[in-house]
């Protein structure tokens, strides 16, 4: 019994453990290169402090937690196991799961810079391209990196206005693209299909992505960290760079949230290990999205001002209100 309790220790359990994971400064460099270096435009460096922070992922379907690991984490009030699918989907790999995470990043830095620059009245140029062509309608009449002009004669500059669009039909009815291939523009006609969700809305079977043109170089450098999640982050620290002054006024602030286009700002997840692992970094303040409050509220550690967050427009009158007066009363979870 004793061995075989051992060996039943050992077993691999579809779990996996979310810790703290580590916090970069998006004022600051990593790697001896600035986390976000802007060029072609005058910048004001700023010594505070605008840390992203991230979750440190234990298991998966490649190398899978013991469940001596796993009752570990359940002990650990700074680690949260969960059901291995709600961070790897079924019939999804690690591979896949690694790209997803990759392009999300990668979707987040962009919609950050187009909502920071946006936010300082500075033109941003906006299209929709074709990332991903499925097995369906669209499938030899659209390409990956094609990039839709209009749909039935309306323009469209991104992924929303794309689907409103599409989504206006009913499953079975055509829809005219003009579509931009190589500099040269086409009119192509797909009929559409039912989605095969709850919604049953109409689709063309196709992935896409926003894309944007700017007036002058942002980029981000930061590896092996994946997801949507740093998009708020990012672009704080874009508008920091952009402007004089401090956004901070000296205080140690860290956040979370997902961003689109305009500013808006989305729930994530793993926000009480984020949140740990900013106060353990030094953090006083922590910009929270509205949706991640209730989780927010009742595991937020002593010592750090938590504020909800709706919008970049928020998160900035938050920090100025904060910058005048520490004491100031702003958004809070609650």
């Amino acid at each position: 019994m004793v061995v075989l309790s051992a060996i039943a220790a050992l077993l691999p359990v579809p779990y996996v453990a979310l810790s703290p994971g580590p916090t970069s400064n998006t004022l600051g460099s990593v790697g001896g290169l600035e986390l976000i270096h802007i060029s072609g435009h005058k910048t004001y460096p700023d010594k505070g402090h605008l840390n992203l922070t991230t979750v440190s992922v234990l298991g998966g379907p490649q190398q899978r937690m013991d469940l001596v690991t796993a009752l570990h984490g359940w002990l650990d009030g700074s680690i949260a196991v969960i059901p291995e699918e709600q961070v790897y989907p079924k019939g999804t790999s690690a591979k896949q799961a690694e790209k997803e995470s990759n392009d999300q990043m990668r979707d987040s830095q962009e919609h950050a810079t187009t909502a920071a620059l946006r936010s300082l009245g500075i033109p941003v140029t906006t299209h929709v391209a074709v990332n991903e062509v499925f097995a369906g309608p669209s499938k030899g009449k659209l390409r990956v990196g094609d990039v839709i002009v209009s749909v039935d004669g309306k323009a469209v500059d991104g992924g929303t206005a794309l689907r409103k669009a599409i989504t206006a039909h009913k499953p079975g009815d055509a829809v005219r693209l003009v579509v931009e291939r190589a500099g040269k523009r086409s009119e192509i006609t797909i009929t559409t299909v039912k989605a095969p969700d709850a919604s049953g809305s109409a689709i063309v079977g196709i992935a896409t992505r926003d894309e944007a043109t700017y007036p002058f170089t942002v980029r981000i450098g930061l590896k092996d960290v994946g997801g949507p999640s740093a998009g708020l982050m990012f672009a704080l620290g874009i508008v920091d760079k952009l402007t004089p002054g401090s956004l901070t006024g000296g205080a140690f602030v860290a956040g979370t949230g997902e961003i689109d286009d305009s500013g808006n700002v989305g729930p994530i997840g793993g926000i009480a290990q984020k949140m740990i692992a900013a106060r353990r970094a030094g953090a006083t303040v922590f910009l929270a999205p509205a949706g991640d409050c209730a989780e927010a509220v009742s595991t937020v550690p002593s010592g750090l001002h938590l504020v909800r967050v709706t919008s970049l427009k928020s998160a900035l009158d938050s920090l100025d209100a904060l910058r005048s007066n520490p004491n100031a009363k702003v958004p809070s979870c609650s």
